[in-house]
Formats: structure tokens, C-alpha cells, sequence
């Protein structure tokens, strides 16, 4: 009987999660700006710390900060949409002489012999799909930057309300004595990682836009905002922002130019990566790599572009929620990274005799 009822339980839980998963997928129009105001609220939010440390009014920290975004925002846009017209403009022909390059490399190749059919090459490796999936990208965010009133508005109200939001989601909860420490946990680490990603992130957007600025590559600002968003992405954020700015450089320069960009692209993220990140994230939010990928597929396919971009946090919300839960701890055990540990095993009361 009792076997009966878990199974009636874990069916009526699966339909309840998919149920919302549809409502979501359903109204991400609503979605989509609401989490981006989310995220660009906790990211803000340390700036603000810090400025009320040397008792700066929260109402004139937070004033600064907005300006701060909307003048840099607007400034970047006017820059980006100009670069991704052009190139929108000039695209046919990019892929017209991609298609001729690679040709050439084809039949270099026969020359020692290394025989590679033209047309099955070509009709796998589609250049107009490679140098399309950057511009499709920057068109799906700015057409959740087209509420950018909204957003910013939600913002504003957002961090103005950060302040007793802790004590509120305890309260919630049903811990007004504070004594649980997941909340405080979770709201740390996205924090953490938002500040620091952010950073790195820019970070690697200078760098990569100075590189290509230096090797004269086309539209240097938009591949350089490119490698900034993509950077939020883990894993293959990077390779998708180096492959069109690499292809670029490949048809207006040559081979070795583009070889040059693509060492510009390992060098940066090398370095921001896996030296300046880890030393300043620490042992990061302790998920999967594998989780880490699948969650970018699922987020992305939920909620597009800012899906993606939000990938790590969304699924940090749902381990941070599982582990709150003794029958779902398991499920958070899964989805940590290699660095679980025995406290984290005794954590969960199912484990004990």
C-alpha cells in the first residue's frame, strides 16, 4: 500500500512540474524580462552595499547605478546596432566567399592527398549556419532589451526592496529566527557569482575587442560584446563567440590572421577562465559539468537567449530548493560536482541508521 501511494505521489509530483514548466514556457514573454530584472538587481546589489558602507543615501546609490546602466546601455546598443546592421548587410557575401575559401582549402588538401568531397563538406559544415548563429543570438536579446523600460523600472523598485528581502523570504519560509541557512546560502552564491561573472565576463569582452581592433578584423564591437554575453554561458559560451569573429577574419585577412584571432580567443578565456575566475569564485556553486550542460539545453530551449544566460543561477535556485528537503536530497547530491563532500552526505537525514 505504502509502495502504492509513493508512486501515485511521484506521478502527481511529475505532472505538477510539468504542468509549470508549460505555464512557463507558456508566458515567457512575461518571464523572460522579469528574471533578467531579477539577476540585474542582485548583480547591482553590491554596488549599492558598498556605497550605503560610506553613507551614501540608498536612494541616490541607487540612482547612479541606473543612469550608470542606462547611459553605458544605450552608448553600447547605439555601437552594436550599427556594427550588426552592416554585417546583416554584408552577410551574403561573407558566405559567398566562405564557401570559396573553404573550396581552396579543399583542394589544397587533395595536393597531399587528403581527399575531402567538396559538396558532403559543404553540406555539413554550412557557413551560412556558423555565421548566423551570433547574429541570431544578439537578435533574440535585443528583442528582450525592446522592454527595457520595463525592465529597468523593475529594477529600480527591486533593488530599492533588497535590503529587507532577506528577512522576508525567512519569514516566508516559516524561519523568522534566521536559523536557516540555505536561503542565506543560495542568496550569497548567486550574488557571488553574478559579481564575479559579470566581471570576468567584461573583462574578457575588452580584451577580445582590443585583439581584434589591433588585427583590423570587421566589426571588432560586436564580436566583443559577443564573447561578453557568451561568456555567462559555461562551457561553450566561448567557442561560439570565437567561431564567427575567426570566419570573419578568415575571409577578410587570410588564414593566418584568423589564426592569430583564434589564439587571441584561447589566450583570454585560458587565462579569465580557469585562472582569474577560479581564484576569485573559489569552489564556485558546486554543480556538475554535465548538469551544467544540460541545464544550458533546458533553460535555453524554456526561456531563449536569457535562458541561456542564465542557465547556472536558475539551476543553483532548484538544487539550492532540493537540498531544503530531505525526501529531494538526493536529487541535489546528483546534481553537485566532484568536490561533494562527506558533510554534504550527512546532511541528509535519509542516509543516517
Amino acid at each position: 500500500m505504502e509502495l502504492k501511494s509513493s508512486t501515485a505521489k511521484a506521478f502527481v509530483v511529475t505532472a505538477a512540474v510539468m504542468i509549470v514548466l508549460a505555464g512557463i514556457k507558456a508566458a515567457s514573454a512575461i518571464m523572460v524580462p522579469f528574471l533578467l530584472s531579477i539577476f540585474i538587481a542582485i548583480a547591482c546589489s553590491p554596488l549599492i552595499n558598498r556605497a550605503s558602507r560610506y553613507k551614501i543615501p540608498r536612494w541616490l546609490s541607487v540612482t547612479l547605478v541606473i543612469l550608470l546602466i542606462i547611459v553605458f546601455g544605450f552608448m553600447l546598443a547605439g555601437l552594436v546596432g550599427q556594427s550588426l546592421g552592416e554585417f546583416r548587410q554584408n552577410l551574403p557575401n561573407y558566405q559567398t566567399q566562405l564557401s570559396v575559401e573553404l573550396a581552396w582549402i579543399i583542394e589544397q588538401l587533395a595536393k597531399v592527398n587528403v581527399i575531402v568531397d567538396k559538396h558532403l563538406f559543404l553540406s555539413y559544415f554550412d557557413p551560412a549556419v556558423a555565421m548566423s548563429v551570433a547574429t541570431n543570438f544578439l537578435s533574440g536579446m535585443g528583442g528582450v532589451l525592446s522592454n527595457v523600460f520595463l525592465i529597468i523600472l523593475t529594477v529600480i523598485f527591486m533593488l530599492f526592496e533588497a535590503e529587507s528581502m532577506p528577512r522576508r523570504i525567512h519569514i516566508a519560509m516559516r524561519d523568522p529566527g534566521m536559523k536557516m541557512h540555505h536561503i542565506d546560502r543560495f542568496l550569497q552564491s548567486v550574488n557571488d557569482y553574478l559579481a564575479i561573472k559579470s566581471l570576468v565576463s567584461l573583462g574578457t569582452g575588452v580584451f577580445i575587442g582590443l585583439w581584434l581592433f589591433v588585427l583590423d578584423v570587421p566589426h571588432f564591437m560586436l564580436w566583443a560584446v559577443l564573447a561578453f554575453l557568451l561568456n555567462f554561458i559555461p562551457n561553450i559560451g566561448s567557442i561560439i563567440a570565437a567561431v564567427p569573429a575567426v570566419l570573419i577574419a578568415f575571409i577578410d585577412q587570410g588564414l593566418g590572421t584568423a589564426g592569430i584571432a583564434g589564439l587571441g580567443f584561447i589566450l583570454v578565456n585560458t587565462v579569465m577562465g580557469n585562472m582569474i575566475e577560479p581564484r576569485f569564485m573559489g569552489r564556485g556553486l558546486g554543480l556538475s559539468t554535465l548538469v551544467v550542460f544540460l541545464s544550458l539545453i533546458f533553460w535555453g530551449w524554456l526561456l531563449g537567449s536569457v535562458g541561456m544566460l542564465l542557465s547556472v543561477p536558475l539551476t543553483m535556485i532548484v538544487k539550492i530548493a532540493l537540498e531544503s528537503r530531505e525526501e529531494t536530497h538526493w536529487l541535489a547530491v546528483l546534481l553537485s560536482g566532484d568536490d561533494v563532500d562527506e558533510m554534504t552526505l550527512l546532511e541528509n537525514p535519509q542516509g543516517e541508521e
